[in-house]
């Protein structure tokens, strides 16, 4: 019965898609919709999709990320246990400073401390509306 429950859940709930990199995945849940239209207007929409900005760009890192985020969503969507609009968590927000990093490397080198594990300015500190313009 458990497995039946969770196959219909996963049907219904669009799952499989989960697994792709399309944008379009992240608005099956209604309140992801300004962040598409933010996102679709912002300087990054031809070069970045949200698993680029919003998820690790290593293997393992990625699909733990990505199953961490799954769940969580799906538990506050379905329980209504949310703000609205969403707000990024800590770990999420470091994820997607790590992802600034990655993709800006030899742009923001001389910007990165020293030794690695202190505290760097974020980078949607100054940039916030790069990623979602007009948010």
């Amino acid at each position: 019965m458990l497995v039946g429950v969770g196959t219909f859940t996963f049907g219904y709930g669009k799952g499989a898609s989960y697994l792709s990199n399309n944008p379009a995945t992240c608005v099956n849940c209604h309140v992801m919709q300004g962040h598409m239209d933010s996102w679709q207007q912002s300087s990054h929409h031809n070069v970045a999709v949200c698993n680029g900005c919003h998820l690790p760009h290593d293997f393992v890192g990625k699909w733990v990320t990505k199953a961490d985020n799954g769940f969580f969503h799906s538990l506050a969507f379905t329980t209504g246990g949310f703000k609205d609009p969403i707000q990024i968590k800590p770990r999420n927000k470091r994820v997607t400073q790590n992802a600034c990093i990655h993709c800006h490397k030899d742009f923001v080198h001389p910007l990165l401390p020293a030794v690695d594990g202190q505290d760097t300015h974020s980078c949607v500190h100054c940039h916030a509306r790069v990623g979602h313009a007009g948010r």
